[in-house]
């Protein structure tokens, strides 16, 4: 689901960089590694990333804000890992007025997500991979206003001793599919 909050030119970060840039949350380490289907790394992954901050919101939900929230780039490096440090996702509410809410309200159904963050995944050679990895813990799971849960996109996520949190997890890219003449 590449959902309606993605904006192109975010910024362009580092491994292991802090992507947070002022967003309200708790701060969480996220990392893992970029393979193909057949095991093998995948170095020079790009990796998009975004996410709501602790009020539920996005960047670009925010009045006057002049610069990129929990959102960016980076590549995998050359054994296909990746790292960067943001802040804890959490669940939010979309946007039910209007239509929408009179759409959930008729089906009795909640307007809530649960935490997640997006990522879009493209190297030379694989298809571009977009999607979003879930908290275990969330109590939204099983009720997801837009359904997008699958169980292969849960992760835990742990918190640290310093009070801080840490998610791992793997991202398997798909064989660019040969195009016949």
């Amino acid at each position: 689901m590449f959902g309606p909050f993605h904006v192109d030119g975010a910024p362009h970060y580092r491994l292991g960089a802090a992507i947070a840039n002022g967003a309200r949350g708790e701060p969480c380490l996220v990392r893992g590694t970029v393979r193909g289907s057949n095991g093998e790394t995948v170095a020079g992954a790009r990796l998009g990333v975004w996410q709501s901050d602790a009020d539920g919101l996005y960047d670009v939900q925010h009045a006057g804000l002049g610069h990129a929230q929990a959102r960016g780039v980076l590549e995998s490096d050359a054994e296909g890992r990746y790292a960067f440090r943001s802040i804890l996702a959490v669940p939010y509410a979309i946007p039910h007025d209007g239509p929408v809410g009179e759409l959930l309200q008729a089906s009795g159904r909640h307007p809530w997500r649960p935490a997640h963050l997006h990522f879009m995944i493209s190297a030379p050679g694989y298809e571009t991979l977009i999607t979003h990895v879930f908290r275990r813990d969330d109590p939204y799971l099983d009720s997801d206003a837009v359904f997008g849960v699958r169980q292969s996109l849960v992760a835990d996520w742990r918190q640290q001793a310093d009070g801080s949190w840490f998610v791992e997890y793997d991202f398997v890219l798909n064989p660019a599919a040969v195009r016949e003449p």
